[in-house]
C-alpha cells in the first residue's frame, strides 16, 4: 500500500477512534440517575404482638395442592378476624370460591378509582424428604433468633399478614382513605390461581369495578444486587413471563430389549429432548428488562457505567453476562425446562410409549402459540408429537404496566421512604403471580413484596428454612402502611 494512502487510512481510523470516544464519554456524562429524591421516612418500633400474630397464622397449613383441606382455610379466616377486630367490622367482607377473600375499604371520594391489595393465603408443601433440614417443623410458628419461622413467612403470609396489620393501625388511628381500597386474598395461587384469584377476578369484572392500581406479590429488595451497583436493589414488577407446558410424547411397539430397533421410543424423545435444549429461544434486551438496566445503569460505577450508558455499542456484552446467572438470563428470553419424564416399567422391556413435559416461561413478544410452533421446527420428527399438556398453565405473558402511572410512582416513593438506600428500578417477573387474572382491570398492574433478602436467601421460596426478621416484618408493615396514605391522592 502506497504511504500516503497508508497515512491516510491510519488518520481515518484514529478519527474514528476520537470520535467514538467523544460519543461513549458525552453519553456516559449525561446518564444521570433516575431515582427520586424523597424524605425517608422514621420506622416506629413495631407492636411485638405483631411477630406472635404471624407465628401463629403460619400454623394452619393452608396447602393448596388437591384435596384441599378446607378446614386450615377457614381456620386462619377466623384467626384473621379475630386478630384485626376493626378490620372485621369496619371493611367489607365477600367470601369468594369458598375460600377466598375480598375486603373493601370504603373511601371518602367515590370519584377517585380505588387500589387493590394482592395476597394470597395458601403454602407449598415442605418437601418430605428434606423435613429433618428445617431448623424448626414448617408448620411450628416458630419465633426465634429475632425471626419468624415457617412455610409461608415470606410466601405469602407475610405479605397478607403485614397488609393486615397496616390496615388495623389506621384504623386505630381514625383514618379512613379518599379513594377506597379493596384487598384480595386468594387461596390457590400456588397452583395457578384458578379458582380463587380467576374468580375475584371475575366478581370484580361483573361488578364494573376497575383501579387506579394493582399491587401484587412478585419481585423483592435484594441487599446485595449486584450488576455494578453497591445499593440495595429494590424492583418493580411492570410484567411477567407467561407459561405453557407442552407434552412431547413418542410411541413405538416396544418389544424385547435383546432386539431394539434402530429408533425407541426412549431415544426419540430423548434426541427432541437435546434439540430444545441445544436450540434455546433467542435472547432478546427489550421491554421491561432494558428498561430496568436504563435505571440502574446510572447508579453503577466505571467500567460498567460506559457500558449500560452505550447500549447501542455494549448490547451483546451485556447480554453476554447477564446470560451466566439462571435468574438474569431468564428476563431475555423464554425458557425451555424439562421438569417430567415418564418410560418404562422394566430394565429388559423396551416401552411402547415414552413421555416428557416440557415447562417454558414465556417472555412477553412471544406466545404460547409462537412458543409451540417453534419447538414443533427443532423437534423436527414425525414420531414425536406435540400438544399443550394442561389448558390452565397455558397463559400468555401479561402486558407492560407503564412506568408513568399514579401506581408506579406511589410504589417508587414509597421504597424510596421505607428503604432510602434502595436504588428503585421496573422489571421483569420471570414466575407467575395471581396478578396475571387481573391485569385488565387496572391503569396498572405492579408486583413487589417489601421485603429484603440477600442473593443467597432467595432459596428460602419455596424451600427449606422459610423465615423473615421481625426487623424486616416491621419494613413490610410500614410499608404498606406508607402506600395507602401515599395513595391518597
Amino acid at each position: 500500500m502506497p504511504r500516503k494512502r497508508k497515512h491516510k487510512l491510519l488518520q481515518l481510523v484514529l478519527m474514528g477512534a476520537i470520535l467514538l470516544a467523544g460519543i461513549l464519554s458525552i453519553r456516559t456524562l449525561s446518564y444521570t440517575s433516575r431515582q427520586i429524591r424523597v424524605t425517608p421516612e422514621s420506622i416506629p418500633a413495631m407492636d411485638p404482638a405483631a411477630a406472635e400474630r404471624l407465628a401463629q397464622a403460619l400454623r394452619f397449613p393452608t396447602i393448596s395442592l388437591q384435596p384441599i383441606d378446607s378446614q386450615a382455610f377457614l381456620s386462619l379466616d377466623t384467626f384473621l378476624a379475630g386478630n384485626f377486630p376493626l378490620s372485621d367490622s369496619l371493611l367489607h367482607r365477600h367470601t369468594i370460591a369458598g375460600l377466598s377473600t375480598i375486603l373493601e375499604w370504603p373511601g371518602k371520594q367515590a370519584a377517585l378509582d380505588p387500589i387493590l391489595l394482592l395476597a394470597h393465603k395458601d403454602v407449598v408443601p415442605p418437601d418430605s424428604g428434606s423435613l429433618h433440614r428445617w431448623t424448626y417443623p414448617p408448620f411450628a410458628g416458630t419465633r426465634a433468633e429475632q425471626s419468624v419461622w415457617g412455610r409461608g413467612a415470606i410466601d405469602d403470609k407475610g405479605s397478607l399478614l403485614a397488609i393486615m396489620e397496616a390496615v388495623e393501625i389506621l384504623l386505630k388511628e381514625g383514618y379512613q382513605p379518599n379513594r377506597s381500597i379493596w384487598f384480595a386474598f386468594g387461596h390457590d395461587e400456588e397452583t395457578g390461581g384458578s379458582e380463587g384469584a380467576a374468580a375475584m377476578a371475575r366478581w370484580f369484572a361483573d361488578k364494573n369495578i376497575t383501579f387506579e392500581y394493582i399491587l401484587d406479590e412478585g419481585m423483592l429488595l435484594v441487599e446485595d444486587g449486584g450488576g455494578g451497583i453497591q445499593q440495595p436493589l429494590a424492583v418493580i414488577g411492570i410484567a411477567e413471563k407467561g407459561m405453557l407446558t407442552l407434552k412431547l410424547q413418542a410411541i413405538t411397539e416396544g418389544g424385547h430389549s435383546s432386539r431394539p430397533p434402530k429408533e425407541t421410543a426412549v431415544g426419540m424423545l430423548a434426541e427432541a429432548i437435546y434439540k430444545l435444549q441445544e436450540n434455546p429461544f433467542p435472547a432478546r434486551l427489550d421491554g421491561a428488562t432494558r428498561l430496568m438496566l436504563e435505571y440502574i445503569g446510572p447508579e453503577t460505577k466505571m467500567p460498567e457505567k460506559i457500558a449500560f450508558a452505550n447500549l447501542w455499542l455494549s448490547k451483546n456484552l451485556i447480554i453476554n453476562q447477564l446470560e451466566k446467572n439462571p435468574g438474569t438470563n431468564a428476563m431475555l428470553r423464554t425458557t425451555i425446562a424439562p421438569t417430567i419424564f415418564k418410560a418404562g416399567v422394566k430394565s429388559n422391556v423396551l416401552p411402547a410409549q415414552a413421555e416428557a413435559f416440557v415447562n417454558f416461561r414465556i417472555l412477553p413478544g412471544d406466545t404460547p402459540e409462537s412458543v409451540t410452533e417453534r419447538v414443533k421446527k427443532i423437534v423436527d420428527n414425525p414420531g414425536v408429537s406435540i400438544s399443550v399438556h394442561d389448558t390452565e398453565d397455558h397463559t400468555p405473558p401479561s402486558p407492560v404496566s407503564s412506568t408513568e402511572t399514579l401506581g408506579f410512582r406511589v410504589i417508587e416513593k414509597t421504597i424510596r421512604e421505607i428503604f432510602p438506600d434502595a436504588v428503585v428500578a421496573p422489571g421483569l417477573v420471570i414466575a407467575g403471580t395471581d396478578s396475571k387474572h387481573y391485569h385488565d382491570l387496572a391503569r396498572g398492574t405492579y408486583r413487589f413484596m417489601p421485603l429484603s433478602l440477600k442473593n443467597e436467601e432467595l432459596s428460602q421460596f419455596h424451600g427449606n428454612d422459610e423465615r423473615i426478621t421481625e426487623e424486616d416484618y416491621a419494613d413490610m408493615i410500614h410499608f404498606y402502611r406508607q402506600l395507602i396514605l401515599n395513595s391518597a391522592k
